[in-house]
């Protein structure tokens, strides 16, 4: 085997190994943002299973609504986290305290717009 036909192997597979990891990126992001709207709807599927058992009306204030929704024994047993490192803020333009209008999120992640962590359709929600 010549030097020429070793520098071709190793650059062919060198190229093998940088496709595999730009897909292996590509992938990471996807199941980030799929795992943060998963979160999203959790705790959208827990202020209103709390707004309906307890009897609120959306834009009804609720004192504690957060904490009534998010923890041990709770709609969400724990505090989500997203997991591209966003940061969640709750409450929207509503309030913390308020329970939100069909089709508005309670709970929303920074990277919505970069990374699209915020789905394309939540008007039932």
């Amino acid at each position: 085997m010549t030097l020429l036909e070793l520098t071709v192997v190793i650059l062919v597979l060198l190229s093998l190994i940088t496709i595999l990891f730009i897909g292996a990126r590509g992938w990471k992001r996807g199941s980030d943002r799929t795992l943060c709207i998963m979160n999203i709807r959790n705790v959208q599927k827990g202020v209103r299973s709390f707004s309906n058992m307890y009897g609120y009306s959306p834009g009804q204030s609720v004192t504690g609504l957060q904490s009534r929704i998010i923890g041990l024994g709770q709609f969400v047993e724990k505090t989500p986290a997203c997991p591209a490192s966003g940061n969640y803020t709750y409450g929207g333009t509503f309030g913390t305290d308020t329970v939100p209008p069909v089709g508005e999120l309670y709970i929303d992640c920074d990277l919505g717009t970069l990374e699209r962590h915020v789905p394309d359709d939540h008007g039932d929600w």
